[in-house]
């Protein structure tokens, strides 16, 4: 009876297993990165060569209930003990709630998603730089021109922006969880400095920041 057990969960294995592989490479070929994601290749190499050899196991076992001479088939029948079957069914019950939760992380578990993509991370530098960064430059030289409403204005598009990009980053529900900094914010460090404008342009950043949090 184990080996007939293990021999059902190493077919589910198996396909589940292509499935994830399939999953990983279709994607990857579509936005041509098979080559230049060398790890979301090697992890859908990896997925199929498990398949294989979990599938082989199957068949092996198989081949003599279909009336075809398999010593090997036979041997792993006599060999496929309850240990190796509970192992089996382990793997298998892992591998199909692997595909449960592709339906609840659908928008993360899509192929070329599950790896880094050197080309996103470019677009979100360029954004940081379009949107945050040169909207700062703009708020400190209208402090330097004495016009606190220009500052006020690009401070307020800036702050927005960053808040905007970064849930982006982290937007899904699921990835409801605390995050704390590596290390303090260096505001204090600017309030404290003997240059009264950046202690006044980090005043502002503070008071909006803490308007936007208590929003």
């Amino acid at each position: 009876m184990s080996w007939q057990i293990g021999l059902v969960c190493n077919a589910v294995i198996m396909v589940a297993y292509l499935l994830i592989s399939l999953a990983i490479v279709v994607p990857l070929a579509r936005s041509h990165q098979l080559r230049t994601n060398p790890l979301g290749a090697a992890t859908a190499a990896i997925f199929f060569t498990c398949a294989v050899h979990h599938g082989s196991h199957a068949v092996h076992m198989l081949l003599p209930s279909l009336g075809l001479s398999d010593d090997e088939g036979l041997a792993m029948r006599v060999a496929w003990g309850w240990p190796l079957t509970i192992w089996d069914a382990v793997g298998a019950a892992v591998a199909v709630y692997y595909w449960t939760l592709r339906r609840n992380y659908s928008s993360l578990m899509q192929g070329a998603q599950l790896f880094e993509d050197l080309r996103a991370r470019e677009q979100q530098a360029l954004e940081l730089n379009d949107s945050v960064l040169q909207g700062l430059v703009v708020a400190k030289m209208a402090l330097d021109l004495d016009q606190p409403a220009k500052a006020d204005a690009a401070l307020t598009s800036s702050i927005d922006s960053a808040s905007r990009i970064i849930t982006n980053l982290l937007g899904s529900e699921h990835f409801a969880i605390e995050l704390l900094r590596s290390s303090p914010a260096a505001v204090h460090r600017i309030m404290e400095s003997a240059d009264p404008q950046a202690a006044v342009a980090a005043e502002v950043l503070a008071a909006h920041t803490h308007e936007r949090s208590t929003e």
